[in-house]
Formats: C-alpha cells, structure tokens, sequence
C-alpha cells in the first residue's frame, strides 16, 4: 500500500469517527420522560395524527392533533354526549413562538421557533387521581435541537387547569368543523 492510499484511509477514518461521533450525540427524542409520568416514547408517531383544533395566546401558536382513538370518540360525538375519552386517547398540542409573516400582503402571525410539545394520554388505571389523565410537556431548546420535561413535569402537570372542563372530560378543545 503506498504512502498515498494510507494517507487517504487514515483521514476516511478520521471522518467517518467525527460523523460517527456526531450522530451518537444528537438526542434521540423518544428516550425523554417526566419522571414519574408520560414518557415521549408514548407519542411516536404524533406528528401524523389528525388535526383537531388550534389556538393563539400572546406568545404561542398552538396545533391541536389527536390519535385515532380520539378522533373516533370525538366523531362519534364525545364528549358533547356526556361520554368519556375511551383510554388510549392521546392529544398533542405542538406550540411554536409567534412572528410577524414577512411574505404575506396582510398581517399573519406564523409559527417561528418551536418552543414545546405537551402532551396528554387518557389512562384511567395510570392516573386515576387527575380524571384518568396524565399531562407532560416537553420544552425544546433549538440551540441545542433537544428536548427536555418541563421544570413542573409531574404526572398531573395540567391537571388544574384543565379542570374548569370536567365535565367536557378535561379537553378543552372540541374536533373544530371542515
């Protein structure tokens, strides 16, 4: 082997190391959980789910999307019949840090930086003490393309605020007419 192709090989290597290297150190947002609580892994697939509603606060634009298990209990009129979100119903609301649309000819706010994921999962046996169910959020640091629980990650995190719903089963959010 002459001096060239060593040269090449050695600096292949030296390469393949630091991809290597960077992709073992990007996060794998599916291995994060609140402790004690819902685990991100439980949401795979979220970003497929139907779109259920939206809202706007003064610092967040926020997508509303349900599993298929939700969207069958609300297109069968829960919870306006009085019925329960049947366990297994999962929400994720997706919520992004507002701006100005630069493009558009009249004013629109449009999503900017991700800022959180929370999620909600109806399990009546896991969380008996909050209506059957359990709340997480996520925050999301863009510096760093990673995902943490938030500071407040219990497994009843939202829990009082979604009690002014009860007697909607805790969702504020009803699946908005197309």
């Amino acid at each position: 082997m002459n001096r060239k192709s060593m040269v090449t090989i050695g600096l292949t290597t030296v390469w393949l190391a630091v991809l290597g290297g960077l992709a073992i150190s990007a996060q794998d947002k599916y291995t994060v959980k609140v402790p004690g609580g819902l685990a991100f892994s439980d949401f795979k697939g979220y970003e497929d789910w139907q779109f259920v509603s939206m809202s706007q606060t003064d610092d967040r634009l926020k997508v509303i999307l349900a599993n298929t298990t939700m969207i069958a209990a609300y297109k069968v009129g829960i919870p306006g019949n009085g019925k329960p979100f049947p366990d297994g119903s999962k929400i994720a609301k997706v919520q992004w840090k507002p701006k100005k649309s630069t493009e558009a000819p009249f004013v629109v706010n449009v999503p900017d930086t991700l800022a959180d994921l929370f999620f909600i999962e109806k399990d009546s046996k896991r969380f008996p003490d909050s209506g059957g169910w359990g709340y997480a959020q996520f925050d999301y640091d863009p510096k760093s393309d990673t995902y943490t629980p938030d500071k407040a990650g219990t497994p009843n995190c939202g829990h009082a605020c979604h009690t002014v719903v009860k007697a909607k089963d805790y969702i504020f959010h009803p699946y908005q007419k197309r």
